[in-house]
């Protein structure tokens, strides 16, 4: 997928950086990405699909409605090809999709929301779902084999809470395994109802945030792993990433909420294992327990 800079997109637009950055503020879009650098790189995809309909003469306003409803469409292309079992369409939905976003964009924007919207219509309990959500996550595994290996940057630990492979936050754990690879981070994951030898692989790859992720598993084993974590590699900051709501909490120990998009929470992710100020980041986590919201899931002691 190629990018552009700042000032390379502007060109293709015909507008300077200024007001390429001013669209950015109001509209959302182009919505760009960061470099190692944190300089802003824009997809070739969006740029040219902006630029194509602004020479029809469009307002700028509708004019990125029109090159968003051109984007959204790959989201359209890959429901139908999942809805009709053809899992070799839905392979060229997603190169499509790769033409317009990078990987991470394309899994939050196209993939996730078309596993969603199969999940709303069949059910995550039936067989159109099952095959669905297998091919998801052979894709996103095979997108982080090809992903550039982790750089010196901190470990992460995920810690999976989710029921199976074909559990809707399974696949959201594998699209938060992948941004967090892709942004140089290294992960393992690993079972929280697993405790034999954790301590072994946690002196090997020295962890700096653990993540629990998923709602399946009950209070008691995530508290015992989490405590058995801390025990080995001291009070690492803990973070939940799709386990649950807070409607019927009763209080809260500490834990707090990743944002629900992947690639939001492994940039949240990043800051806090970089060590950036833990106090600017916890504006942006959202605060909770540890326990799931099923009522007959007994809650944290501690």
């Amino acid at each position: 997928m190629r990018t552009l800079k700042t000032s390379e997109a502007a060109a293709v637009l015909n507008v300077s950086p200024n007001t390429l950055r001013a669209w950015e503020r109001r509209f959302g879009y182009p919505k760009p990405q960061r470099s190692p650098g944190k300089h802003r790189l824009y997809t070739l995809g969006e740029i040219a699909a902006l630029r194509d309909a602004l020479q029809e003469g469009l307002s700028i306003s509708s004019a990125i409605s029109r090159a968003r409803e051109s984007v959204a469409a790959d989201t359209h292309v890959l429901v139908g090809a999942l809805a009709a079992y053809e899992l070799e369409r839905a392979d060229a939905a997603m190169e499509g999709a790769l033409a317009l976003r990078s990987v991470e964009r394309s899994v939050e924007e196209v993939l996730l929301p078309s596993l969603e919207e199969i999940g709303d219509r069949n059910g995550t309990d039936s067989a159109p779902w099952a095959l669905a959500a297998r091919w998801a996550g052979e894709w996103l595994l095979r997108a982080q084999r090809l992903s550039p290996p982790p750089s010196s940057r901190p470990s992460v630990l995920l810690g999976d809470a989710t029921r199976d492979q074909l559990d809707p936050d399974a696949l959201a754990l594998r699209a938060l395994e992948l941004c967090t690879t892709r942004i140089g981070l290294r992960t393992v994951t690993l079972p929280v109802t697993g405790l034999a030898g954790l301590g072994d692989v946690l002196s090997a790859y020295e962890p700096r945030v653990v993540v629990i992720a998923g709602g399946e598993e009950v209070d008691d084993d995530v508290a015992r792993w989490a405590y058995r974590v801390r025990a080995s590699s001291g009070a690492l900051p803990v973070l939940l990433f799709r386990r649950g709501g807070r409607a019927d909490r009763t209080r809260t120990t500490g834990a707090r909420h990743l944002a629900s998009a992947p690639t939001i929470a492994a940039g949240q992710l990043l800051d806090l294992a970089e060590g950036s100020s833990r106090e600017s980041i916890a504006d942006d986590l959202e605060f909770d327990d540890l326990a799931t919201p099923a009522p007959s899931r007994r809650r944290l002691s501690a």
